[in-house]
């Protein structure tokens, strides 16, 4: 005989808010508990692989720029800022559609996809033969670095409890930086195993140099039609190949964490949802009940109006304000910046007077500036309020520009050699000034940023996902814009009129964290959309 499906456990079933808490109480957890701790250490694997593959970069520049004989790639000054410049444009591309994606297949299925196109743009580009053949892979392990981005922060957001979702978002930006000071330690150790780029000279037409032997690259790389014949080029693909570790890691995690709660929600599954909210709540802390019933209310309330795509939410006037809030949080994000010291620092520090072999070396200063900077940021986005987190960031950036600008015009800049090498004459202090600036700007950077936060907070549910994929996008459109333009920059401006450039770009920041930016801290998800509906409308 024909049985009726129980209505309780059919995962589409219509939910009347007074039914919230029977539902609630009948719902088992979908499978076995997991702390919110674990479920942000394994989901912000791909964080750390974003960190680590726009970091190492940074180390593995130097050699490829060794000549092919030498086992390096023979990179001009253009293909530098496209090696660097592809891997932005891809993630923008990847988080555009990872947005799309993972509001179609959920925000677990869409991280799992991405650990595997991690693995494969990893691989691709350590195989390598060429430039030519780098581009594409480069492009390939970008999208999977813009999909994290977009994606991964979505999912801590509507996975948190509303009292820890700050710090618990926080946590995302900390894996970051800590995959950037893991690229640059191990570029460090390897560069240092290697005694940094060198090859052996076959001949010289000069005679400074013996043939046989072995020399730093930067002491014979201006020596004219001289011929090499070996060198240590090959590292830069030890460097690049390591982070195929964190990625099996983050697919193996990612298989034993639920799907969120919310995205189920807006799918109106609401028995997944409180299965999956089950697992990662403490019932003693958290209102399991009242947290499912705000979900519902908001979904009843949607299921009311038309199906919004991107270009339907465009056209309502509080909706179009709010992504382009997001996509300038974005913008400015980048426009601070920080992937200048993130991709190009060694070339920075050279440019101050350090060697090729010590400007890797010193890279960890740095890192490890930032992981401070991003442990202090965990700890004020708990106790500050968000826009002033953001004012703080803009205020200190600006004013570290506006110091490295003055530091490279006024010490540095009369001690350059018409070649763009630096005189012996410059003061022994200066190149130290300027690796303390650096951190001290890559410190208050991290410690004050706050974009991802609130760009994984202000958007409405129907298009949180596509919403946060273009405004990441946006991010990463920039940091292409950004990466490419930089040694362009420094070739035709000079480093101290490039700083001043961005310093002077921050001061508009500063301005749109003080009167646009909205403040996300003390509401829940469905309180934000209901507060800046209200106020954009």
């Amino acid at each position: 005989m024909a049985t009726t499906p129980d209505p309780v456990m059919s995962p589409y079933r219509d939910v009347e808010p007074g039914d919230v808490a029977e539902l609630v109480r009948t719902t088992p957890p979908s499978g076995k508990k997991r702390s919110i701790a674990l479920l942000a250490a394994v989901a912000t694997f791909g964080s750390l692989l974003f960190g680590y593959d726009t970091g190492v970069i940074a180390g593995a520049l130097p050699y490829m720029y060794l000549p092919r004989v030498a086992g390096g790639l023979q990179l001009t000054s253009v293909e530098e800022g496209l090696v660097g410049g592809i891997l932005a444009l891809g993630a923008a591309f990847g988080a555009i559609i990872g947005g799309r994606l993972s509001d179609r297949y959920g925000r677990r299925h869409n991280i799992l996809m991405l650990a595997v196109i991690f693995i494969v743009g990893t691989l691709g580009c350590t195989l390598a033969p060429n430039v030519l053949v780098l581009y594409p892979f480069r492009f390939i392990l970008g999208w999977a670095v813009g999909g994290a981005s977009s994606t991964v922060p979505i999912y801590l957001a509507e996975t948190a409890p509303k009292r820890i979702r700050g710090p618990l978002i926080a946590v995302d930006q900390f894996m970051i930086v800590t995959g950037q000071l893991l690229a640059y330690t191990m570029n460090a150790a390897l560069s240092s195993a290697n005694g940094g780029p060198r090859v052996q000279v076959a001949a010289d037409p000069t005679g400074q140099f013996a043939t046989g032997q072995w020399y730093a690259w930067d002491a014979v790389s201006t020596i004219p039609h001289l011929v090499v014949s070996a060198g240590n080029g090959q590292t830069w693909r030890y460097m690049l190949v390591l982070a195929t570790i964190p990625a099996i890691a983050l697919w193996v995690g990612m298989r034993m964490m639920p799907e969120s709660s919310r995205w189920y929600a807006a799918k109106g599954r609401y028995v997944e949802s409180i299965g999956a909210l089950k697992r990662v709540r403490d019932e003693r802390r958290d209102d399991v009940a009242t947290e499912i019933g705000q979900m519902v209310e908001v979904h009843r309330l949607e299921a009311q109006q038309e199906k919004w795509t991107l270009t339907q939410a465009w056209r309502i006037r509080w909706t179009r304000r709010i992504i382009i809030i997001g996509c300038f949080l974005g913008f400015f994000d980048q426009l601070t910046g920080i992937n200048t010291a993130m991709y190009y620092l060694p070339k920075i520090l050279h440019a101050a007077g350090f060697s090729s072999a010590n400007s890797i070396t010193l890279n960890v200063v740095t890192g490890v500036a930032s992981c401070i900077g991003s442990a202090v940021g965990f700890v004020l986005v708990g106790r500050l309020m968000r826009r002033h987190v953001g004012m703080y960031q803009e205020t200190g950036v600006t004013l570290s520009l506006f110091a490295l600008a003055l530091v490279f015009g006024l010490g540095i800049g009369p001690h350059m050699n018409p070649d763009g090498t630096i005189a012996n004459t410059v003061p022994a202090v200066l190149p130290w000034v300027v690796v303390g600036l650096v951190s001290i700007f890559v410190f208050i950077k991290q410690s004050g940023t706050v974009n991802w936060i609130l760009v994984s907070e202000i958007f409405p549910s129907r298009i949180r996902g596509v919403a946060q994929g273009l405004a990441v996008g946006a991010l990463w459109i920039m940091n292409a814009v950004v990466t490419f333009a930089f040694p362009v920059m420094i070739a035709r401006l000079g480093a101290a009129w490039t700083y001043a450039v961005f310093g002077a770009i921050n001061v508009v920041a500063l301005v749109f964290y003080i009167v646009v930016v909205p403040e996300t801290k003390t509401s829940s998800l469905e309180e934000i959309e209901e507060t800046l509906q209200a106020r954009f409308s």
